[in-house]
């Protein structure tokens, strides 16, 4: 057993190794001045992760919560100096020790859940692609073929609703008005020609004079109607 670094006779012990030339670890881990003697388990290992984590990522700072910080503590303070010591020099020792952690266990395996729900999205797309095609195409021929038809026939559709919309205008219902009216008045006058020239017998001439002239009437009134009416 050793003792702890706290007693009264615990001496310095000089490094296993040069770290400048053989360590892995950055130079401010092996070449800190108390490197000759760790301090306490938990210290050493606190410096021999921190110093690992900022070497993995030099652009960005570690952060590691209280709670991840007192379980790794938990992991290191039972370890030897020789234990402690040799996951400061050997690369090798370090990672198995890292990829031990439950934290390191936790994000290796959303890692790999991850990955496969990745790689499984990149299938089904791959698998989709065909399908993507094919409608790809039909949205080619429907915008050169049936399109250009239902535009055709929109178009139609346009110009007839135009034609409506200026057959029942209020103009226009004025003016058929006035060509009724002016109609009427000229068979009026064509069957008082034939009265005169005798073609046509009183009786008959009476019966259809006085439809056409109750027609003609009727007519201006609902016209003399239907302009004022736009007027105001």
């Amino acid at each position: 057993m050793f003792k702890f670094w706290g007693s009264q006779d615990q001496q310095p012990q000089p490094r296993p190794q040069d770290g400048s030339s053989q360590s892995w670890y950055p130079p401010s881990v092996v070449s800190s001045p108390n490197s000759s003697r760790p301090g306490t388990p938990s210290s050493a290992s606190s410096s021999s992760f921190s110093s690992h984590r900022t070497s993995d990522r030099p652009q960005s700072p570690s952060h590691v919560s209280p709670a991840e910080a007192a379980g790794i503590i938990a992991v290191l303070k039972d370890k030897s100096v020789d234990e402690l010591r040799k996951l400061l020099s050997d690369k090798d020792a370090y990672h198995h020790f890292l990829l031990s952690l439950d934290q390191v266990k936790i994000q290796n395996n959303l890692r790999d859940e991850l990955r496969k729900e990745t790689l499984q999205l990149a299938r089904e797309n791959l698998e989709k692609e065909p399908r993507i095609m094919e409608l790809r195409n039909q949205c080619r021929i429907i915008r050169t073929t049936e399109l250009a038809a239902a535009q055709e026939k929109l178009n139609e559709l346009e110009r007839k609703k135009e034609e409506t919309l200026k057959f029942y205008s209020p103009q226009s219902l004025l003016q058929r008005l006035q060509d009724a009216m002016n109609k009427t008045e000229e068979e009026s006058e064509n069957l008082h020609k034939q009265l005169l020239d005798r073609d046509v017998d009183l009786g008959t001439f009476v019966q259809k004079y006085k439809k056409l002239r109750t027609t003609y009437h009727r007519r201006a009134l609902i016209h003399l109607s239907a302009k004022t009416s736009s007027i105001g």
